[in-house]
């Protein structure tokens, strides 16, 4: 059995790893900006909430979130290096790519908000968390309809 045979073995399995890591990771993309808006609102009027919202916060991230972008990524780029799985030649997986970039870099700003929290010195609002928590969706949409219909 040489490589190529090796992974369309191992295509299926790939396949439903990623769907679930993003299922997950998603999960915690919709999440955590709500958990922000939380932790803005309630840690002004009752301050003994402040860090119990950050403990969630980065244990949402470090035990759910981190391993399962990690987990898309790995399996997602599995797929992608499978002979014959994907046509470049239509726009699709090239929307799809930028979009995963830009959940990556959502991602990384939602990390980068975690410890402005932490360090005592987030500056953003519950509306602006609330308007952030829009990102992945639009992302998602993008994704799904360019994975479903194949532009």
């Amino acid at each position: 059995m040489d490589l190529t045979d090796w992974m369309y073995t191992l295509y299926p399995y790939a396949k439903s790893l990623h769907i679930m890591a993003v299922l997950s990771w998603m999960a915690g993309l919709f999440y955590l900006p709500r958990l922000f808006v939380y932790h803005v609102e309630q840690a002004v009027k009752v301050p003994e909430t402040g860090p119990v919202f950050l403990t969630m916060e980065q244990k949402l991230m470090k035990v759910i979130m981190r391993p399962a972008m990690h987990t898309a990524w790995l399996a997602g780029l599995f797929i992608v290096f499978t002979p014959g799985m994907i046509d470049w030649s239509y726009i699709w997986p090239w929307t799809k790519g930028a979009c995963v970039i830009g959940m990556t870099l959502f991602h990384t700003w939602l990390v980068w908000r975690i410890k402005d929290f932490e360090a005592g010195r987030n500056r953003l609002t519950g509306r602006q968390f609330r308007m952030a928590n829009e990102v992945p969706t639009l992302l998602m949409v993008v994704i799904v309809i360019s994975v479903i219909f194949k532009f």
